[in-house]
């Protein structure tokens, strides 16, 4: 029997997605997690692979009413519960897209989000031109996790067979797609419990 693909698994699980996963000890991890991703007031977001807007929230204490989000995700159902949840909000705007595919206006945004996401993505080198595209000269791109890639790789994706390979790149291997990307001044903080990883745009990539 053929396994679901990753996209199948995502959509599968997005009516139980907050109720699995968006417990109080990941929001109140959040809360003192996403003050370090560096983000100002006014500021304009991308948020990749938003899933049902967990993040979004967070952003928003941050960048204000006079920034705004684009919250990005490839399974329709994940789009729904988001919709449901943020689409009153006139600066959040909510799209169904796949980041490796990414089509929105070059060098948009301030920052870009990607919660969670990392592993599961096929082409990373891909996402990421895609993603260096749409960001502006010496915008910000962050990849976060509420694990360590240790925790990530060895044990988190165990319990389905759509995303038991999907794992977050040793640090070696991330600082070169991210150069080869177009991406420098690369910081990693990777410890039990959270990884962040922080570059910047250095120059543009088509």
């Amino acid at each position: 029997m053929e396994q679901p693909s990753r996209k199948d698994f995502f959509n599968e699980m997005a009516d139980q997605w907050d109720e699995k996963y968006a417990t109080e000890e990941l929001l109140s991890f959040l809360e003192k997690f996403v003050p370090k991703f560096g983000l100002k007031s006014g500021q304009s977001v991308l948020d990749v692979g938003t899933g049902t807007g967990i993040l979004i929230p967070f952003l928003l204490k941050i960048i204000g009413s006079s920034g705004s989000i684009t919250a990005i995700d490839y399974a329709e159902k994940m789009i729904e519960k988001c919709t449901e949840k943020f689409s009153n909000l006139s600066n959040v705007t909510i799209i169904n897209q796949d980041v490796e595919t990414l089509d929105l206006p070059p060098n948009s945004f301030d920052a870009i989000t990607c919660f969670g996401l990392f592993p599961h993505i096929e082409d990373k080198e891909k996402a990421l031109h895609r993603m260096n595209r749409v960001l502006k000269h010496g915008g910000r791109l962050i990849i976060a996790h509420a694990l360590s890639s240790l925790e990530i790789n060895k044990h988190h994706h165990q319990a389905s067979p759509s995303v038991i390979n999907d794992v977050l790149p040793e640090e070696p291997v991330m600082k070169k797609l991210l150069n080869k990307s177009g991406f420098s001044e690369i910081t990693i903080e990777d410890s039990p419990g959270q990884y962040l990883c922080i570059s910047t745009k250095i120059n543009r990539t088509q």
